[in-house]
């Protein structure tokens, strides 16, 4: 059969849809790159933000109306999550979970209309896959978290902490390598939690992939901070390694450790700021990433004020900004929400402080020089899309394909989400 996947979310549902590309490309099928040249059409869904979800059922409506004899597949996080609420959607289509995606096969050829539930004990790791992009090699080294934040639901589609063999992982890498790989990017719901099921951790891990031979950089994926903090020094002897990508996501979600206390996030404000402050103190040109959440129920004013005195105080490279949206089974569902003309305008007044600070901390790198890796092709006719060891982006303009290539380059200019540079 021709499959076409639809792929909605974080890197580690990309991961997923490339691993049931694996599987089924193993199996004799063939992915194709439109829906309208597929016999089944997957869509791997992500159900963090309302948004989001209804973006995806309206897709998904539209995909049972005009699709004619194509077989439909809903899978990811809503199926995992909402199973019910998908089958009332989507009578006819199949249905696979986040924790079967091993059997895709089964799925699409007819044998199991539905694969949802069972524990978390697949190791993803070993799976056979297709990657999106050639040069970059998603690689989930668990699955779950051990939190139980009030407003998320994607623990319900993820579950408790599974995390994969570091001997699987390893292996991932040294194969990714081989292929002509120049970036690894380890991922999963929280990546900080990595080994606690298994006596090792996230430190020991990343020293064990530095050892692997051969031209790459790796990029460590979202961790919370409850979990970095009793890492910390550990965790930024490991970025120090010259194969690791001086970036770090670690989501703060809210500047008020009352808020925080709300969402059952498990750390206070001052163990973020003291994460932060380590990192920058050890690796001065680390690239900071961040979540928050704008209107949480339990926000006000001064809680929000909070929240922009610790941006302002730790100055992120990035901030990704969603307004509180209440999803179905959590606690915070139950909560009153605020009205939506207050966060939109906190929201906005954020959004503005974080472009604000970005534009500022990439004009410290004027006049730099130094080497990136090209990983993409840029937007325009003849740029492309390079990172440094901060893992900063990088647009620089070539008549030659460089995709792939290791360039020296000046920056020259800036934007507030990435650097400009000019070849050397």
């Amino acid at each position: 059969m021709k499959v076409f996947i639809e792929t909605y979310g974080c890197s580690a549902n990309v991961n997923d849809s490339e691993i049931m590309a694996g599987l089924l490309n193993k199996s004799g099928h063939q992915m194709v790159a439109a829906a309208e040249d597929a016999d089944a059409v997957i869509v791997n869904t992500c159900t963090v933000k309302g948004p989001t979800e209804e973006k995806i059922r309206a897709r998904i409506r539209q995909l049972e109306e005009n699709n004619g004899q194509k077989k439909l597949i809903v899978a990811g996080c809503m199926a995992e999550a909402q199973t019910e609420s998908v089958r009332k959607l989507a009578p006819a289509a199949a249905i696979i979970g986040t924790r079967k995606i091993n059997e895709i096969v089964d799925v699409v050829e007819g044998r199991k209309p539905v694969a949802v539930g069972g524990n978390s004990s697949l190791n993803k790791a070993e799976l056979p896959k297709i990657n999106v992009n050639n040069l970059v090699s998603i690689i989930q080294i668990n699955d779950g978290c051990l939190g139980a934040c009030s407003f998320c639901i994607t623990k319900f589609a993820r579950g408790n902490t599974f995390s994969y063999p570091m001997g699987t992982i390893r292996n991932s890498v040294e194969e990714a390598v081989k292929s002509g790989c120049s970036e690894v990017w380890l991922t999963s719901q929280d990546t900080g939690t990595y080994g606690l099921d298994r006596r090792t951790n996230l430190p020991q891990l990343l020293q064990n992939i530095c050892t692997v031979e051969g031209e790459f950089s790796v990029r460590v994926g979202m961790m919370n901070p409850t979990l970095a903090s009793h890492l910390l020094q550990p965790l930024i002897d490991a970025y120090k390694h010259d194969k690791v990508f001086k970036f770090l996501h670690l989501p703060l979600q809210s500047g008020s450790s009352k808020v925080l206390a709300a969402m059952k996030r498990g750390y206070r404000v001052e163990t973020f700021k003291k994460i932060v402050g380590e990192f920058k103190a050890q690796l001065p040109q680390v690239t900071i990433a961040t979540d928050i959440i704008c209107g949480f129920p339990a926000e006000t004013g001064e809680d929000f004020n909070e929240t922009i005195a610790v941006v302002e105080e730790t100055r992120p490279d990035v901030v990704n900004i969603s307004r509180f949206w209440p999803r179905p089974g959590t606690a915070a569902a139950g909560m009153e929400r605020l009205p939506d003309s207050i966060v939109m305008g906190r929201s906005r007044k954020l959004h503005n402080l974080a472009r604000k600070i970005a534009l500022e901390n990439n004009r410290k790198w004027a006049g730099w020089r130094g080497k990136i890796v090209v990983d993409e092709k840029g937007k325009l006719p003849g740029t492309y899309v390079g990172r440094n060891f901060a893992y900063k982006p990088v647009l620089v303009e070539s008549e030659d394909n460089l995709l792939g290539k290791l360039v020296e380059i000046k920056v020259t200019d800036c934007a507030v989400t990435h650097l400009k540079g000019r070849l050397l």
